[in-house]
């Protein structure tokens, strides 16, 4: 049987869910943000005629940023096992965005780095970004937008290492 509050029809619409107390959860706050900050990510990208996940594009900024990077850095670096690394590499390295090649310091290991057509790419995303960044902080000022970012680094931290 339907609760007094539900529409006759017994359908509800998504925004007038009671949510209960999952509206005072952190996790879930965070989780709903971030959907909303990868949808419009998305379409930010497919606007520009472009296809990027922002985990690749984290991917070449630390590529970029970190010569000689080793896939076993990078793994580390964004909290994923070489196992999803390796075909996310792969879809970069076909699309001509980086070349892996025997680490001049350790043969057992590769270095990354990008190509000429990735560092133009990277440039090109990176344009990109800058505006969804903008539009999504659009409610905060710059104060709280550090202000933010801060936080939910001390958040990360307090909840462990990844």
């Amino acid at each position: 049987m339907a609760s007094p509050s539900a529409p006759p029809n017994g359908k509800l619409r998504a925004e007038n869910l009671d949510r209960g107390m999952l509206t005072q959860l952190l996790g879930y706050g965070l989780r709903r943000a971030q959907s909303a900050v990868f949808a419009d990510f998305a379409s930010t990208f497919a606007r520009a005629g472009e296809t990027l996940t922002p985990g690749e594009f984290g991917l070449l900024v630390l590529v970029e940023r970190n010569a000689g990077l080793s896939q076993m850095a990078l793994s580390r670096a964004l909290a994923i096992d070489r196992s999803t690394l390796v075909p996310i590499l792969n879809r970069l390295q076909a699309r001509g965005f980086l070349v892996r090649h025997a680490s001049p310091t350790d043969g057992r290991t590769h270095a990354l780095a990008l190509t000429p057509a990735g560092e133009k790419a990277l440039a090109k995303f990176a344009r990109l970004v800058k505006a969804h960044e903008k539009r999504i902080t659009a409610g905060l000022s710059a104060a709280e937008t550090r202000a933010l970012i801060e936080l939910l680094e001390r958040v990360r931290t307090a909840a462990g290492p990844l």
